[in-house]
């Protein structure tokens, strides 16, 4: 593998740049980089922010939300008009945007809501009823995803008791696994997996 080609991001003294094509270069790159930190600060926190920007050649260039004037009529302390000139087009837009995220919010929480009552019927099921346990629930009625939970419990369950076998075998005497098969008629190889789907 070859060596690095180019030099990279590297750090620049923060001074006037002599050189007048990197000078305008380095202004429209910084004048965008400004642009979509504004823009971030908008979404990420619903602030109104103007940006005024003028170009080594005086021209210039501005960034505002929900527009230019309505910020600086706040800012100067102007009673703001109702509609504040703002481009009916941007409005438009902002309003299907906050449409869209209503309604995704809006099938978030049925989502979230039909999977809390799944859970509870699925706790129910698995937690038996009329003192029944876990492991008795009918399990034609189960989903394979249900099934699949259930064969994770009862590997669970499986590995515990072995555990707990060995456990007891080992503080009444020193039990090997010979006598933990003689008690059981299991082999101690925990790697043999109980159930498989």
């Amino acid at each position: 593998m070859e060596g690095k080609q180019t030099r990279g991001r590297q750090k620049i003294a923060i001074k006037r740049i002599e050189n007048e094509d990197d000078r305008l270069i380095t202004f429209s790159k910084r004048r965008s980089g400004i642009y979509k930190k504004a823009s971030e600060l908008v979404t990420l926190c619903g602030a109104e922010v103007a940006v005024l920007v003028l170009s080594p050649a005086g021209k210039a260039f501005s960034f505002g939300h929900p527009s230019i004037e309505s910020v600086a009529n706040r800012f100067l302390g102007q009673n703001i008009a109702p509609n504040d000139n703002t481009h009916p087009l941007v409005e438009a837009h902002r309003k299907v945007r906050i449409n869209d995220l209503n309604q995704q919010h809006n099938e978030l929480l049925s989502e979230m809501e039909a999977e809390r009552d799944r859970g509870k019927l699925l706790k129910e099921g698995t937690s038996g009823k009329s003192g029944q346990g876990w492991w008795e629930a009918p399990i034609d009625e189960l989903s394979l995803q249900e099934l699949k939970q259930m064969s994770v419990m009862l590997e669970e369950f499986h590995k515990n008791l072995h555990k707990k076998i060995i456990n007891e075998l080992r503080r009444n005497g020193g039990a090997s696994s010979s006598s933990f098969q003689a008690h059981t008629g299991h082999a101690t190889n925990n790697n043999i997996p109980f159930c498989q789907l």
